[in-house]
């Protein structure tokens, strides 16, 4: 396999970038929908509505969410852990995080509750119970046991970890190595499974240039992907219901009906052993995920737009979509994709993290997508020569393929 790494960089200003505009398009309806009956197509455009807290999202109307100009993205849980791994990764010299060096980074980069004059450290279920594990000394992968968390089920790996599969292109097998003890952080069972298939969605991407249109990639990637999702787990059988559903029903606007019968197969019925027990879980969000997924076919719009209405706690698995979306299409094909020129690179990580330098002091925030996308190919150089067995020559990667996939 051979990359160019000037073009892999544009791919992951794009992640960057889309990921922050399905984040925040998504967070306008976080939560609004827990429950039939559900939004539909025919909500977009329309007031947003309270969610669950008898709160409003950032805009006043459910419609794409863009910082355009010199205006900055903010930092939000669906990036902003993410940064700190790429963070930890950039200052580390090994290429596998270890379990202190995870607790370390989270303790500094992360607001404590009682330390940050704000109040809020915006950390919620698994994540936060981790943290409080950490402060007391409890290493990953302990901080995700039962026993100490919880809320091992829930979400939170899900949106925390796909940039692994980023760090090790076309190498699905090395990325669920160097992902494996910050899914497990967080998460068990079901949870570290889904996780594990987006880290695996995020990783086969670089595979995928030849693999004809972009509903054509996806549904390589997911067929593949799918894989880590044990025979007899609820989240195969979440996958194999969805995809069945579309299979039968595959125009645009059968999403709702799936997305509707999924909800009282699973959230409703228990299908496949699933106990829902809130709107955060990481079953009933993987499968909202894959409703987008499959019925959006590839379409940056229409999946951020199925995954924005389609319930729960919709900004996180719109992000992940966006952001491997904005990877599979670069910085230039986001903005083709919305129609828009001058979306803002800028990202301003200390809305919700501390202690990182300023790498734009010129600029609101305090970095930018560029520079991340720098900062991750030189992440991408270490893994390709120390664990692909690969070669760096000027612009150019070239990794051995895996063995096994996994």
């Amino acid at each position: 396999m051979t990359l160019s790494r000037s073009d892999y960089a544009d791919r992951l200003h794009g992640f960057w970038l889309g990921q922050c505009i399905a984040n925040w398009t998504g967070l306008t309806t976080e939560m609004d929908r827990v429950n039939a009956p559900f939004y539909t197509d025919e909500d977009w455009g329309t007031p947003d509505q309270e969610n669950m807290w008898g709160k409003l999202g950032p805009s006043p109307v459910i419609d794409f969410f863009f910082e355009r100009g010199s205006a900055v993205w903010g930092a939000d849980d669906d990036t902003d852990i993410e940064y700190i791994y790429q963070h930890l990764l950039s200052e580390a010299e090994n290429c596998i995080l270890t379990a202190e060096q995870i607790r370390d980074g989270w303790l500094e980069h992360i607001w404590s509750d009682d330390y940050n004059k704000e109040g809020e450290n915006y950390l919620w279920v698994s994540n936060e119970n981790a943290y409080e594990l950490m402060r007391k000394g409890i290493l990953p992968p302990d901080t995700s046991l039962p026993e100490n968390n919880p809320d091992f089920d829930m979400i939170d790996a899900q949106l925390t970890t796909e940039i692994f599969g980023l760090f090790a292109p076309g190498r699905p097998d090395v990325a669920l190595k160097i992902a494996e003890l910050p899914i497990l952080t967080t998460a068990r069972e079901d949870a570290k499974w889904a996780s594990e298939f987006y880290v695996a969605m995020h990783s086969l991407a670089a595979l995928t240039d030849d693999k004809g249109s972009m509903q054509d990639r996806i549904s390589w990637m997911a067929e593949r992907a799918k894989d880590r999702l044990p025979e007899g787990s609820y989240v195969r059988g979440m996958y194999e219901f969805v995809k069945a559903r579309y299979d039968l029903y595959p125009a645009s606007e059968d999403w709702e009906a799936t997305r509707d019968a999924f909800y009282q197969a699973y959230q409703i019925e228990g299908k496949d052993g699933y106990e829902y027990r809130q709107p955060f879980d990481a079953g009933i969000n993987f499968g909202a995920s894959l409703v987008s997924l499959f019925y959006g076919e590839g379409d940056l719009k229409r999946t951020i737009q199925i995954g924005t209405l389609a319930g729960w706690d919709s900004d996180n698995p719109t992000a992940t979509w966006g952001g491997l979306l904005g990877f599979m299409l670069g910085r230039e094909g986001v903005e083709n994709a919305f129609g828009v020129s001058d979306l803002s690179e800028l990202y301003h990580i200390h809305r919700t993290r501390r202690g990182f330098p300023d790498r734009t002091p010129s600029d609101e925030g305090e970095d930018s997508f560029p520079l991340m996308a720098e900062r991750g190919l030189a992440i991408v150089d270490r893994l390709v020569v120390q664990m692909m067995g690969g070669e760096v020559d000027d612009d150019t990667w070239r990794v051995p393929p895996a063995k096994r996939l996994y």
